[in-house]
């Protein structure tokens, strides 16, 4: 079995067919599917197919897939096709796992498959068992095969991959990025900047409306402006500001900050270190921005953005000290220079 996944593996493209999108019942086929699908109405060479409970199999830490984010809706269809044929009918990939386990299978690919069938034992629907093929890979094997049938998955998020990229690159490559680009065909860029991804702070994650929404693009953009000491605490401020008002549009069924807006409010708040700016003063309590302090034509101007939550007395007491601040510096810029 070992070897005719390894032939799926060097005969397989890493890129997505960019014109034809195969559908089964409601399933979006990968050709890692195909493949598999022909294995299992062939069943050629007495490779045979196994039907096990889905809690005969732990799953995978390799695997990029978000599993713990699976969910009915999300897996709709193939919780439909799966109803309707009595199982699955495209084999999961599972591996024995070592002596002394307490489940005996280890899932490597099919996390959808895997939910759907627990979903449908659940809900009705106990017969029904996991149609597996049993393989014999190396961690390594596993992650490269993974990585191919997720990357023609629209449910794999761009965070998900390049975390599962970031973890592999020291797990399987010795931390060598150019060994891992060039077993998964990709240029030493295209590995960068999902790198890059991966490393984005928690606070910059929760800034936008969902983790779907955050892209290598946004990355590109961000992780220069994280390198500086000065710029990487105002952007991380005017992050957390952000995620809470994300949080607070969520819990009242609001519309959510877009992408965009997120990226430009963060790119803003870098922009205020120096330049045309530099004379403005930052109102932050705690650790969240409600407002600035800048010179205005008759004086100075305060702008508040003020959160329900927002304790007023500290909010009173930045805007006092900020505008002392502001009149100072007014003041020692209107001093004359002496020659």
């Amino acid at each position: 079995m070992g070897n005719f996944v390894r032939d799926i593996l060097t005969t397989l493209s890493y890129e997505p067919d960019p014109v034809e999108t195969l559908r089964h019942e409601g399933e979006e086929l990968s050709r890692l599917d195909q493949r598999l699908a022909g294995f299992s109405q062939g069943n050629s060479r007495g490779r045979t197919a196994i039907s096990i409970r889905p809690a005969d199999c732990s799953v995978w830490d390799g695997n990029p897939r978000d599993v713990p984010g699976l969910s009915a809706d999300s897996c709709r269809s193939l919780i439909e096709s799966i109803a309707q044929e009595d199982g699955n009918r495209i084999p999961v990939l599972v591996r024995h796992n070592p002596p002394g386990s307490e489940l005996p299978y280890e899932l490597l690919v099919g996390s959808r498959r895997r939910f759907s069938v627990d979903w449908l034992n659940h809900n009705g629907r106990p017969e029904i068992r996991l149609n597996a093929m049993i393989v014999d890979l190396s961690d390594e094997e596993a992650f490269r095969l993974a990585d191919i049938e997720n990357r023609e998955r629209q449910d794999i998020t761009e965070l998900d991959r390049a975390r599962s990229y970031q973890s592999a690159v020291d797990r399987f490559y010795g931390g060598v990025q150019s060994r891992m680009a060039e077993a998964l065909n990709l240029s030493n860029s295209q590995l960068s900047r999902l790198l890059a991804l991966a490393q984005m702070p928690d606070e910059v994650v929760d800034a936008f409306a969902t983790r779907e929404e955050l892209r290598v693009r946004h990355s590109e953009v961000l992780t220069p402006l994280l390198r500086r000491a000065e710029q990487r605490e105002r952007l991380l401020v005017a992050a957390r500001a952000i995620g809470l008002e994300q949080q607070r549009l969520a819990a009242a069924s609001d519309r959510m900050i877009p992408a965009a807006t997120v990226l430009t409010r963060l790119k803003q708040a870098v922009a205020e270190v120096g330049g045309a700016r530099g004379n403005e003063t930052a109102l932050v309590v705690g650790d969240t921005r409600v407002g600035r302090v800048r010179p205005a034509r008759d004086g100075l101007s305060v702008e508040l953005t003020i959160g329900e939550d927002t304790d007023l007395e500290q909010v009173l007491r930045a805007v006092r000290a900020a505008v002392l601040e502001g009149r100072a510096r007014v003041a020692e810029e209107a001093e004359p220079v002496e020659d």
